[in-house]
């Protein structure tokens, strides 16, 4: 087949690691011609990967880190840019199937435009359910002027839901979600599509573990909690500071944040101000640094606001499980992803709005972390893998077609 895939991550070529890339490469590697493309700040281009795959880079301004106007502005120019692109430099090509790993919308009008011209199967691999999100946490309001907005977005995600073929949700409370809030589905084009990567070692000896925790300016005696990604609203930094907070009396933990985001201000103002001697903050590493590190910690971290109704299923996730950890979900009680954890063996689970338990599930850990972090590991090749994401997709285009 001819593949489109379609996405806001970035990637240099599909031997680069990471959700994307290695979806891209898993269908490379079948023997399918695959087009990706690429958002990149430098000018548009176009090269063939080692793995056969072709990625078209986008020159596009900043999405990621950007306010409000010009994330907005810089997605709504992506898409006319890449329908540019894509025909300078796959010209020719007819595609059998386009596969939208969907954020916020992006590629809507791309993915419509291509199935239109090629009558392609349009793939909606949906990693969030927006514009819902955003008004769970108060960035979007469904009164006022705001509701202008809010009503544009909501008439652009049925467009984007009826246009799509198939849609792959992240869990299964995902697809009933979207089917309790959109009745009008066709119930039998919704299926789970997990988050799926291809696992590496990223293992440590002692020795390297000791080196690594020396290289950050870790204790060597604590258990290292860390928690790495975006630091913005959907985290609620004003929460995850209460729970820093009450986890001050645990002697054995010691919680190291690495990321970015627009509440990272927040944290670095905590640090500054209490002076915490169990916390480290550290600016968002490269996910090749990060993922090294992992392996010198002791137990994953994620944080979701309590506010919201749409059930997140964080990537991040598989981080912390291919380091081998064992992790702890802090969430809102409509996600299930802290029930998966639990059901796995290889975690907890405390609602958001609690700091007091959040610090009771610190202390359950520091008592129980033996074994789980290999029941992490075993977890992710069972359920969270490439491999089984292009089972789970091929699978269903089959089945249609024997239908």
């Amino acid at each position: 087949m001819n593949i489109l895939f379609l996405s806001l991550i970035g990637m240099t070529d599909s031997s680069s690691g990471g959700l994307y890339a290695d979806l891209v490469r898993e269908f490379s590697s079948r023997g399918h011609n695959v087009y990706a493309v690429t958002p990149v700040r430098e000018d548009t281009s176009c090269t063939r990967d080692g793995n056969g795959a072709t990625v078209i880079k986008v020159k596009n301004g900043q999405i990621q880190k950007a306010n409000k106007v010009k994330k907005l502005i810089n997605l709504l120019t992506l898409e006319r840019k890449t329908v540019k692109a894509v025909k300078k430099y796959a010209k020719g090509v007819k595609f059998d199937l386009i596969v939208n790993m969907c954020s916020n919308q992006c590629f809507a009008k791309t993915s419509a435009y291509f199935k239109k011209r090629d009558k392609a199967i349009n793939y909606l691999l949906l990693k969030d359910i927006f514009p819902q999100n955003a008004i769970d946490i108060g960035m979007l309001k469904t009164g006022g002027i705001m509701g202008i907005a809010c009503r544009h977005f909501k008439n652009k995600e049925k467009k984007l839901y009826r246009n799509a073929d198939y849609i792959g949700c992240l869990s299964m409370a995902n697809c009933e979600f979207l089917i309790k809030h959109n009745p009008w589905l066709d119930k039998n084009k919704l299926l789970a599509v997990p988050n799926g990567i291809s696992p590496r070692d990223v293992s440590l000896n002692e020795s390297q573990r000791a080196a690594m925790r020396e290289k950050y300016g870790l204790p060597q005696d604590k258990k290292i909690f860390i928690y790495g990604g975006n630091l913005g609203k959907p985290q609620d930094i004003p929460f995850v500071i209460e729970c820093l907070k009450a986890c001050g009396d645990i002697g054995g933990a010691y919680f190291f944040i690495v990321g970015d985001g627009t509440e990272y201000g927040k944290l670095e103002q905590f640090l500054k101000e209490d002076n915490p001697r169990n916390v480290k903050l550290m600016k968002r590493l490269a996910r090749e640094d990060f993922d090294a590190m992992l392996a010198a910690c002791d137990a994953g971290l994620i944080f979701l606001d309590y506010r919201f109704t749409v059930p997140n299923y964080p990537s991040r996730l598989l981080s912390y499980m291919q380091a081998g950890l064992p992790v702890i979900a802090c969430t809102d009680p409509n996600t299930d992803v802290g029930k998966d954890i639990e059901e796995g063996g290889f975690g907890w689970r405390c609602q958001s709005n609690d700091a007091a338990a959040f610090a009771g599930t610190v202390r359950a850990a520091l008592a129980s972390l033996e074994g789980k972090g290999e029941r992490s590991l075993a977890y992710l090749k069972e359920h969270f893998t490439a491999e089984r994401s292009y089972n789970i997709i091929t699978g269903s285009l089959n089945e249609s077609a024997d239908g």
